[in-house]
């Protein structure tokens, strides 16, 4: 049976397989794209492509990250749930929770619980290392998007005055009203 989650990994990893068309690819290094808004003549070029990827793409991927870790964090109560049912049965007889000679819980319920909170954790696992991954990703297009000159002079209408005041530094700031 293929599962949503299945289903959508599916149609996310073919998005990102489908070749581009002949028509796609004829684009040159220069192109020129009518604006409809004032019928202005755009330029594009491939670095306009190379500088929005980035500056985009990190939102996005900053929206996984937190996707992801939300989603490992439901897996994560559901395997507390999980645990403390057991611990519930384990506490209710002194030999509730005995294993056997394969280590395994004798009481069906109290391994099927064991089991699955270990299934639960492993997919708080599986989701917290895709946000990582995806964190990762996140810095990297950080620092791709920023720029080699750096952001252009912002003036700043407040003094900052640091100084040395028996041994610690002192910070004052005027603001002019």
């Amino acid at each position: 049976m293929i599962t949503a989650r299945s289903t959508v990994l599916f149609a996310l990893l073919s998005v990102g397989i489908v070749p581009t068309i002949r028509s796609q690819s004829l684009i040159g290094r220069q192109s020129s794209v009518v604006n409809n808004a004032d019928n202005r003549l755009l330029l594009m070029t491939e670095n306009s492509w190379r500088r929005d990827i980035p500056h985009y793409g990190k939102w996005l991927t900053a929206a996984g990250v937190a996707a992801l870790t939300i989603m490992g964090a439901a897996e994560h109560r559901q395997s507390n749930r999980d645990w403390n049912q057991l611990l519930t049965i384990c506490h209710s007889a002194q030999d509730a929770c005995a294993t056997g000679p394969d280590g395994r819980y004798v009481r069906t319920d109290a391994e099927q619980l064991y089991q699955l909170s270990r299934q639960y954790d492993r997919r708080a696992n599986h989701w917290l290392l895709g946000a990582q991954a995806s964190l990762l990703v996140t810095t990297a297009l950080f620092i791709i998007d920023l720029h080699p000159a750096g952001p252009g002079n912002i003036p700043f209408p407040a003094q900052l005055q640091v100084r040395l005041a028996g041994g610690a530094a002192a910070v004052g700031m005027r603001l002019a009203f």
